[in-house]
């Protein structure tokens, strides 16, 4: 998979996508992240990419003409998706990420500033929100973006099959999990876990997840 992102800080990039499986991903060549730079294709000697709403208005809007002269940069390929991480985007979720890993290219859109020249809407397939809050640019939602879809590219993982059991790959949470020590100031690990019978604790874990559920996400079993 091909992954270009279009942002006005590039370097914001460099902790998350240089480290852990990302990094393992790009070093194994399932993934290629490339970073276009919006200012680069300003016109003028100030390198201006934002300018005052028409009609009025506190902060600065991101410039169409700007970011559409970036996105003609890119060589794009026949199975791409260009998206605009925006909180007016439709809310992600898990079944968006695998929706969105059978592509070969994604284009992402950093918004910035106040917001975006509304017709910058009309350049993209989608737009996507990762809650239902304000953040200071696109950028953080980019990297949660592309952590998510990288996850779930063949060969990204060590086992291929880590990511069906978790939370949100279904409609549940996940089962609780435990490790060692097996008793830790009181707390015990559950016996069912310790008893070797596969089939039990199959059944255990489908019983917790769906108690999880119900406990913390209802909305998730009403969907």
């Amino acid at each position: 998979m091909t992954i270009s992102i279009l942002t006005l800080f590039p370097d914001m990039f460099a902790g998350p996508f240089n480290n852990s499986i990302i990094k393992r991903a790009k070093e194994k060549g399932i993934v290629d992240i490339s970073f276009v730079n919006i200012r680069d294709f300003a016109t003028d000697k100030y390198k201006t990419v934002d300018d005052h709403p028409y009609g009025g208005g506190v902060g600065m809007i991101l410039r169409v003409d700007v970011v559409d002269r970036a996105l003609q940069n890119i060589k794009d390929k026949q199975n791409s998706r260009i998206i605009l991480l925006d909180p007016q985007g439709t809310p992600y979720t898990q079944a968006k990420a695998k929706n969105l890993s059978i592509f070969d290219h994604l284009i992402f859109i950093c918004g910035h500033y106040e917001g975006v020249d509304e017709r910058i809407r009309s350049l993209v397939d989608e737009e996507i929100s990762i809650g239902d809050y304000v953040l200071t640019g696109g950028e953080i939602p980019a990297m949660v973006v592309v952590d998510s879809v990288v996850r779930l590219l063949p060969g990204t993982l060590t086992k291929p099959h880590a990511t069906v059991d978790e939370s949100f790959s279904a409609p549940l949470l996940e089962y609780p999990q435990y490790t060692r020590p097996e008793t830790y100031k009181g707390m015990k690990v559950p016996d069912i876990l310790l008893s070797g019978d596969h089939k039990k604790i199959k059944t255990w874990r489908k019983q917790e997840a769906h108690t999880r559920t119900r406990s913390r996400r209802p909305d998730l079993l009403q969907e």
